[in-house]
């Protein structure tokens, strides 16, 4: 059975991992030339713990609890549940098609402009909400497991809170506006995190904890195999992003042993 005063922590690194968003904008206003070689293997790094916490960990530790067959099962939901939030978001306003992590940003219409950032932002709180859930999840099962998702999803938020900021500070020129809509479109994780203890805390159970780890190990393959490693991609530096997994996979590796 969960330990309940998990809960608490659960939402604090939901929350964390949210806000991280708000990072993005702050960096992209701080930094004039950001070296995309460390945001490559950052994100590499991301998906390297995320990969190998999914089924090393989660997966494993949900198949005990509730069975193989059915553990399975709602890994497979999990990969398909977010690539439907996926799909249906149109890929103009999809953030995970590709960031511009760039202040070289085109000199469009002021409207087109902010249209995009909203709609960015729009479909970046989407692409949260499960995150949020995942993280929760996560944390409800081990706090130290919760560390790691939280560190890993924290990560790849940095660039999404880009994505949107830049846009709409072009936009409005006001740095203020641009950073509001990149940090509620962070808000969504805990949200995530929020409707997951209200709606499953009262049946919560071994067994449906671990189809629920099952399901947030999808949703992170999916995560890290469709958005974190193409995006890490389109900046090139093709060696610093594997090298970015390895890392990932010897720190996690390393961690679970030892902690």
């Amino acid at each position: 059975m969960y330990v309940s005063e998990n809960v608490k922590i659960a939402l604090m690194l939901t929350t964390l991992a949210g806000l991280s968003t708000g990072i993005g904008s702050a960096i992209a206003y701080f930094i004039k030339k950001p070296k995309t070689v460390y945001l490559t293997f950052s994100l590499g790094f991301s998906a390297g713990v995320m990969i190998y916490l999914s089924f090393m960990e989660l997966l494993p530790e949900a198949i005990s609890g509730s069975g193989e067959i059915l553990g399975i099962i709602a890994f497979f939901v999990g990969l398909f549940f977010i690539y439907l939030i996926d799909r249906f978001i149109p890929e103009a306003e999809n953030p995970h098609h590709g960031y511009q992590f760039s202040a070289a940003i085109p000199a469009h219409d002021n409207n087109v402009l902010m249209r995009t950032g909203l709609f960015t932002a729009l479909g970046i709180g989407i692409h949260n909400f499960p995150e949020g859930l995942a993280t929760f999840a996560a944390t409800l099962s081990s706090i130290r497991l919760g560390v790691f998702v939280t560190l890993a999803i924290a990560i790849h938020n940095v660039p999404e809170g880009i994505s949107v900021s830049m846009p709409i500070f072009y936009a409005t020129g006001s740095k203020k506006k641009a950073f509001i809509y990149s940090f509620l479109s962070g808000l969504a994780e805990p949200i995530g995190g929020l409707v997951g203890f209200l709606i499953l805390m009262p049946f919560l159970t071994e067994q449906l904890l671990g189809y629920l780890l099952a399901f947030v190990a999808g949703v992170m393959v999916y995560i890290s195999l469709d958005v974190i490693l193409p995006t890490a991609h389109r900046y090139g530096h093709e060696h610093s992003v594997i090298s970015g997994i390895i890392l990932g996979f010897i720190v996690m590796a390393v961690s679970l042993m030892i902690l």
